[in-house]
């Protein structure tokens, strides 16, 4: 089993910062290379570079009310790209990244999508 999961190339869970400005302020974001990647996949399926897609995500979380002190935003990024790729997984997004999220019914999507944390 760890054989599977070893050999991954070690680019991917290098971490890389990137400077990113939320509401005006600018601020740093470390994460994984392959969380990157998942980003700027999600980005391009809707014309939005990283930094749009981040500052986007952001502005919506703030918005839902979940977003305070405690908010550890880099993970939220991390947990956003897991979904996306179980949604993808289950055919709730389609795997033809030319199909803009935006154009996908939310309540759909979520319909049988990935179950919430235990409690």
């Amino acid at each position: 089993m760890c054989q599977i999961f070893i050999s991954a190339d070690p680019a991917l869970y290098a971490t890389r910062s990137r400077s990113i400005r939320l509401h005006g302020v600018a601020t740093s974001l470390r994460l994984e290379n392959l969380f990157w990647q998942v980003l700027e996949e999600i980005g391009e399926r809707d014309g939005l570079s990283v930094p749009q897609l981040v500052g986007r995500l952001y502005d919506e979380l703030l918005a839902s009310g979940r977003l305070d002190d405690a908010t550890n935003f880099s993970s939220f990024l991390r947990v956003s790209c897991m979904r996306y790729q179980q949604l993808q997984l289950a055919g709730r997004i389609p795997a033809d990244v030319r199909t803009p999220i935006r154009s996908l019914d939310p309540a759909w999507v979520l319909a049988t999508g990935p179950a919430a944390a235990p409690q």
